[in-house]
């Protein structure tokens, strides 16, 4: 069976990119690595991959990853640190910031 990813990558100046695969994980960050696209991870390299998950459906992979593209840098930072409870902490803020902090 073919899986579709939702994947993360930390650019070269901290910044970081979501998006998704449908060719195999590694051929895709292996793409970003050779700026073969162009773009926003092109003027960024070296990428590094810090968070994937599999999807057995394509659509179900494209709502994942446009909902990543709407979080905080702080909630991104947390799903990579696997930090559930800072994740639905964040989900809860509009500002990305936990109350108190």
């Amino acid at each position: 069976m073919d899986y579709v990813y939702v994947y993360m990558l930390r650019c070269a100046d901290g910044s970081y990119y979501v998006g998704s695969a449908r060719c195999g994980l590694e051929r895709r960050v292996a793409e970003h690595n050779a700026g073969s696209y162009g773009g926003y991870t092109a003027r960024r390299r070296p990428v590094t991959l810090v968070w994937s998950q599999s999807f057995q459906r394509i659509d179900q992979a494209i709502e994942i990853e446009r909902r990543l593209k709407g979080w905080s840098r702080a909630k991104k930072e947390a799903l990579i640190a696997e930090d559930w409870d800072a994740v639905q902490a964040l989900s809860r803020r509009r500002g990305g910031q936990p109350r108190g902090a």
